[in-house]
């Protein structure tokens, strides 16, 4: 299967045969078709799972707000109550567990959610998130919550099965690989299409296999920068190629920048009742949040107690949509005096884009407009898949799939171009293993079936010319 377009010449084994005088492109393109067929053809179901989940995901912003509009909106009140008043209504309704965090309402028709962790029932990596009314400190509901973005069951559920398959750490495997084929994919693509005559990629007037593949070349072009950008943004939080990712970023004093929350002060460490998840401890959470206000940090924010008897409160801002707003703050808790300040501002380059990547691959980074372009992606690539195996079907004249592209093409690749090009994917395959191995693979895998039927149609030969 492909994810970008394909050629209507790749039923020609001759194509596979070199000519007497052919520049570059010439050997490399059966090679390019073989390498985008069969890619297409292998990770195809792992596209195709991620893209109509990546859909779901994508809708689900919208639709979490319908769903769960009772806990996350209020009626419009006077005047909100301090922070302090709703944590205690919410403990007051919620003994169980310790708060983790705490969000005040971010605008005046939304409710403060105050977090707790160690709940029974909710999965460690999950907080139980109380919604509560500012105005009138009333509980209006709780729902489970994972991740910095506040997703609620159905996000999450949807976002789980995208990233892992609800596999765990194990099911990430599937996303990484379908990140890191997808551009190779799209790049074999666009190479083949563009490498077309323009008279042969025509649909109007078209019909059968020829109509499938100007369909097929014809989104693919369009989606193809898209689909570059989701498997680099897919890349950069995977498992392997992203912990890679991570220690580049690091050597290059690019990693993003951490908040220090250790306390200060000559009573840092000697409060009493200090305890992890404490949110009342020291001068609690009203003059923290007044002292990261007269810092700048506007809304959405979010207070982290401090973690331990030595630690302070850190609040961050949480806006991920455009503008960004990620400053952060650490309080001491023992007088309410900043402690540590990190602005995104300062964030370096990379660390910023990363963060920008990460957001619009999730579509928060834009809003709804976000999401609608990540929908129009994923629904482009569920038809390319699709037009992908009716075209390998139609090979088949229309009765079973067709024959595979004829293998041996790099045979014909000269060396000067087959050696650096090798040295090349060995490199990639080695920051981007779910890449490398499979291509490692494949080509073992093809040049051990060649010399089994080239030894085999030798034996043949021989068998037929031996006298009876």
């Amino acid at each position: 299967m492909t994810t970008a377009p394909t050629t209507e010449t790749d039923e020609s084994p001759q194509a596979v045969a070199p000519s007497p005088k052919r520049g570059l492109w010439s050997p490399l393109r059966p090679l390019v078709l073989r390498l985008h067929f069969y890619a297409g053809v292998l990770v195809a179901p792992f596209l195709l799972v991620a893209a109509t989940t990546g859909f779901l995901y994508a809708a689900s912003f919208q639709a979490e707000k319908i769903l769960y509009s009772h806990e996350m909106t209020v009626p419009v009140g006077d005047e909100k109550l301090p922070i302090s008043e709703q944590v205690t209504a919410a403990r007051k309704a919620h003994p169980e567990g310790t708060v983790s965090a705490v969000r005040p309402s971010p605008k005046d028709d939304e409710t403060t959610r105050v977090m707790l962790s160690g709940v029974p029932g909710i999965e460690e990596t999950h907080t139980l998130a109380v919604f509560v009314d500012p105005y009138t400190a009333k509980v209006r509901g709780s729902l489970e919550q994972y991740g910095s973005t506040g997703a609620l069951p159905l996000r999450t559920w949807i976002d789980e099965f995208h990233a892992n398959l609800q596999l765990g750490q194990n099911g990430r495997l599937y996303s990484e690989l379908a990140a890191s084929w997808l551009w190779v994919i799209a790049g074999g693509g666009l190479v083949l299409w563009f490498s077309r005559r323009r008279t042969q990629r025509k649909i109007r007037g078209t019909t059968g296999r020829r109509r499938t593949l100007g369909l097929h070349g014809t989104v693919g072009v369009w989606a193809a920068l898209g689909f570059f950008f989701l498997a680099a943004t897919g890349l950069t939080w995977s498992t392997y190629a992203g912990a890679h990712i991570d220690e580049l970023r690091t050597s290059l004093h690019q990693a993003t920048p951490a908040i220090s929350s250790a306390a200060g002060g000559e009573h840092s460490g000697h409060d009493s009742a200090a305890a992890e998840g404490d949110v009342e401890h020291g001068v609690g959470l009203d003059k923290v949040l007044a002292s990261a206000r007269a810092e700048g940090l506007g809304d959405p924010v979010e207070i982290v107690p401090p973690a331990d008897a030595e630690s302070g409160y850190v609040v961050r801002q949480v806006q991920r949509s455009w503008p960004t707003k990620q400053d952060a703050v650490a309080v001491d808790p023992s007088n309410g005096e900043v402690t540590d300040t990190v602005r995104f501002a300062d964030y370096p380059v990379l660390a910023k884009l990363t963060r920008w990547g990460i957001d619009a691959h999730t579509g928060v980074l834009f809003g709804l407009a976000n999401q609608l372009v990540l929908m129009a992606l994923a629904l482009s690539l569920i038809l390319l898949i699709l037009w992908g195996y009716r075209m390998w079907w139609q090979r088949g004249r229309a009765s079973s799939f067709g024959r595979p592209i004829p293998r041996g093409a790099w045979q014909h690749v000269p060396a000067y171009i087959l050696v650096p090009l090798m040295a090349a994917i060995a490199v990639l395959g080695y920051y981007v293993p779910l890449l490398g191995i499979p291509l490692a693979a494949f080509i073992a895998v093809d040049i051990a079936l060649g010399e089994i039927a080239h030894h085999r149609g030798k034996r043949t030969y021989a068998t037929a010319k031996r006298p009876s």
